[in-house]
């Protein structure tokens, strides 16, 4: 699998088929699967810490550390998916209506280039 060629619904379809294997639908609703993104993404973030910004290029460059970091990742878009499949959310068109939302707010002539 890869990005290129990889649909989100192949995605999910392995997530769902991990979760179904082992028969943990019972415990992914909502309020779990939310609680794990957030979990996940604070371990991502954990890999950061304390790391200034002139030296996360050299992360890129550890293999361990990135394959730690990759892990995270993936656990974080795992989650996502799941919650999304048991919310009913398309995650597709919910990123595409929330990009066009973010362009109305941020409108490229204005915020080029900028953050604030």
């Amino acid at each position: 699998m890869d990005d290129r060629t990889t649909t989100v619904g192949e995605l999910t379809a392995l997530v769902e088929g991990f979760v179904s294997e082992r028969e943990w639908e019972p415990f992914h609703d909502a309020k779990n699967l939310s609680a794990s993104i957030a979990i996940e993404a604070a371990e991502l973030m954990e890999h950061f810490q304390w790391v200034r910004s002139e030296d996360l290029g050299a992360i890129r460059e550890d293999s361990e550390k990135m394959a730690e970091i990759r892990e995270e990742v993936a656990d974080v878009a795992a989650y996502l998916l799941s919650f999304s499949h048991w919310m009913g959310i398309d995650l597709s068109s919910a990123l595409e209506d929330k990009m066009k939302k973010n362009a109305l707010k941020y409108p490229v002539e204005k915020f080029k280039g900028r953050y604030e």
